[in-house]
Formats: C-alpha cells, structure tokens, sequence
C-alpha cells in the first residue's frame, strides 16, 4: 500500500468518525441507569430530592433549595463556574410522576445561569427510588435530542460518574470525583495507543514508527498551545484529552467571555508550534557547521514536515478547525466571512502547489475540504452574548493568524525541498 493511499483510508476514517461522533443525526434519545443500593428508600430519597435533607451531597453542588415565590421551582448552585468565574446556577422545574406508591419525580431545566434557555427545550429527567428486599433501587432516565454520538456518551458516562459518587458518599458521608479517564496516566496511555494505531497507516517500519509518533507529538504540543492560552485568559483548572486517530482536545474551566478569547484560545494551537518551526530550521542549518549531528538531519525535517503540515491544515477555515473559530470571530459579516475563507483556502492550496503537489491531488483536496466543511456541528449558544473585540483585537488575532499560516507554510516548504 503506498503512502499516498494509506494517507486517504485513514482521512477517510477521520471523515466517518466524525460524522458518527459530531453530526449523524439521533434525534430524541433516553438514556436509563439503574441501580441498587444497601440503604433505606428514604435515605436515598433525601440526597436524591433536589429539595432534601442532603440534597447538596454532591461534590459539584454547593447548595440545592426551594425557590419561596415559585412553587415547584428549584435554585441549584455548582462549582462549576460561569463565565465571570461565578458559581454555575440552574433552576429546575420538579413535576410529580407518579409510580406506585415510589419516590419519584421528573425534572426540567427552566434557567441556565451559562446556557441559552433553548439549549435544554428537549431536555427532561426523571428519578424513581423503589423498595426492594435488600434495600432501594435507583432509576434515572435522561431524555434530549441529540445529534451526533459524542454528547450522548458523555451523558451517559457522566451519569455513572454520579452513581459511584452517590455509592461513596452513601458508605463514607463523603463525596468525591469519580473517573480516571482524565488523568495524566491514563492520557499518557491514550496517546501511546494512538501512535500505535497509526503507525500502519505509515508503514511497519521503524520509519512508520518514527512518523506516528512524530505526529502524536506534534498534537500534543498543539493542545499545550491552547492550555496554555486558557491559563493565560485566568481558566483555574484545564485539561488535555487524547482520543485515539482523531487527536487531541484541550478543555478549559469556565466558558469563553469575549470574543477574543475564543479566538485567542483557537491561534494559540498552531501559534505555540510556530514557536518551534525557526528552532527546527535553524538545528537543520547548525548540521552543515558541525554543531548538530548529521544523523538527525533526516529525522528533524520529517518532524518539520509533519508540523507544519499538521498546523496548517488545522488552520483551514472549517466549522470545527481552530481556522474556522479564529475567523469567525475576526470576521463578523456573512460576506467578509465567506471572502477570508477562500483566501485562506487559496492561501494553504498555494503550498501544496509549491511543493509540486499534482493538479488532481490539489482538487481531491479541495474537495476534501468541502466535505469536511459540512461535518461542522452546532455550536452550543451561551446565555449571554460575548463581548465583542476591539480593532486593536481584531488586528492582533489577523495580524497572528497571518503569522501561523506563514510560519508553516514556510516549514512544510523548506521541509519538502530537503527531504525530496
């Protein structure tokens, strides 16, 4: 299989992924848990009714109270934090469900302190404790409209976590975080079983090796880039997720506040990559003077072709490539929008042609990209609306984004001309 074919299937791969994951379309879903514990109904019920005695047993939830001038309403409080780095807040709308002679109740969501109202319009939840010989059982079922896989198993992951939470605090009176899903450990392991599965899209090689993990570097200093511009804008708490063939996600701790954040926060991927790119070139050119051995020649510029590659691709103007968010927010009208898309496009086809790709490759691309550009999802509208830039804003993220398109198109360039 030669390169150039392994380097459609896994694109292609990538392509169904994340339709799966980010666009088919699901429609209203449910999403049921049950289960037992050693306990009385009514003290489960107590932690299990937002208006009970340990209706704050949570480790999330800072405090869970009736509303005094609206019956039914419930006001929730998180550690989670809002936008101005505010505890996160929820009014829930409790109905009675009846269930023979069970606790139970069902749920909506009627205010969201970070969420648009609209983003819960399909959402409900309903919680039944029933009586059984050995204790009480717990039902939990989540209804939403859903499009594509990714949300709905976050849910449903998320919801387990709430049950062993619930099981630790029931056995010690203590609430902790569940999951290990996010610790350096288990992303460290992700990320080594990620470069093992691309590594025979490249060849089964040591050079196929050397590849896949080049690559599987280069997206992690990307998402280091983005950690780092979250840090930088006061996020207390981010994290990196590896998702093995489809790369990397850096999540920060509280939603975007202005606009130039978002569009910061996007740059920042490739731009802490560009830092790389002239130290690269630069230990390339050191070869010829003696201060760098001429064995890692070879090995320094695939890693520089693999890096600007990478980057700039990213940088295409695409829903959810980090191009497309800076763009979005640099760009505000529909045509100024649609104008600075095709520049870049033509921008990141003019490399490609610099490099002596083919004509049919270029248009096979093109293609691609179209393609790409309708897997976009939705984007998740905030309960308030984003402060807008500033023109000396709104130059420094073009001015930067103009920058990053360079620094790797130059990388990929100069690459090439060593390497071919």
């Amino acid at each position: 299989m030669s390169a150039l074919q392994s380097a459609a299937i896994l694109l292609f791969i990538n392509l169904g992924l994340l339709w799966l994951l980010m666009r088919i379309p699901l429609g209203l879903r449910t999403i049921s848990v049950t289960r037992a514990f050693r306990c009385p109904p009514e003290t489960l019920w107590k932690a299990i009714n937002p208006v009970g005695e340990s209706a704050d047993w949570h480790h999330a939830v800072i405090s869970s109270r009736a509303i005094a001038h609206r019956p039914g309403f419930v006001e929730q409080v998180y550690s989670h934090l809002d936008r101005n780095g505010e505890p996160l807040r929820r009014v829930l709308a409790l109905d009675p469900l009846p269930a023979g002679g069970a606790h139970a109740f069902r749920s909506r969501i009627a205010d969201d302190s970070t969420l648009d109202p609209a983003f819960w319009q399909h959402y409900s939840e309903s919680r039944i404790i029933r009586s059984t010989p050995q204790g009480s059982a717990l039902e939990i079922s989540q209804t939403d409209h859903y499009r594509g896989l990714a949300f709905l198993i976050f849910r449903y992951f998320v919801l387990q976590r709430e049950i062993r939470s619930l099981q630790g605090w029931l056995e010690t009176g203590i609430s902790r975080p569940q999951g290990h899903f996010e610790r350096p450990l288990v992303q460290t392991f992700l990320a080594a079983l990620s470069t093992l599965l691309l590594w025979p899209f490249f060849g089964l090689t040591a050079s196929g090796l050397m590849i896949s993990t080049f690559l599987t570097m280069v997206i992690a200093l990307h998402e280091l880039g983005h950690m780092a511009a979250y840090r930088a804008f006061g996020h207390k708490s981010v994290r990196m997720i590896f998702i093995p063939l489809l790369g990397g996600i850096a999540i920060g701790g509280r939603p975007y506040k202005t606009l130039f954040e978002v569009a910061a926060c996007a740059l920042m991927g490739a731009g802490m990559s560009a830092f790389v790119v002239p130290i690269i070139i630069a230990a390339v050119q050191g070869i010829g003077h003696g201060f760098v051995p001429a064995s890692v020649g070879r090995p320094l510029l695939v890693l520089l072709l693999i890096l600007g590659a990478f980057n700039l691709l990213n940088l295409l103007p695409m829903h959810r490539f980090d191009g497309g968010q800076v763009l979005r927010q640099i760009f505000r009208t529909r045509h100024s929008l649609i104008v600075a898309s095709f520049t870049v496009t033509a921008c990141i086809i003019g490399v490609g042609w610099a490099i002596g790709l083919s004509n049919n490759l270029l248009i096979a691309g093109l293609a691609v990209f179209i393609l790409m550009s309708m897997i976009g999802s939705g984007s998740v509208k905030p309960r308030q609306k984003l402060d807008e830039m500033n023109d000396g804003e709104r130059m420094l993220v073009a001015f930067g984004f103009y920058a990053a398109i360079a620094m790797h198109g130059y990388a990929i360039i100069f690459a090439s001309e060593k390497l071919f």
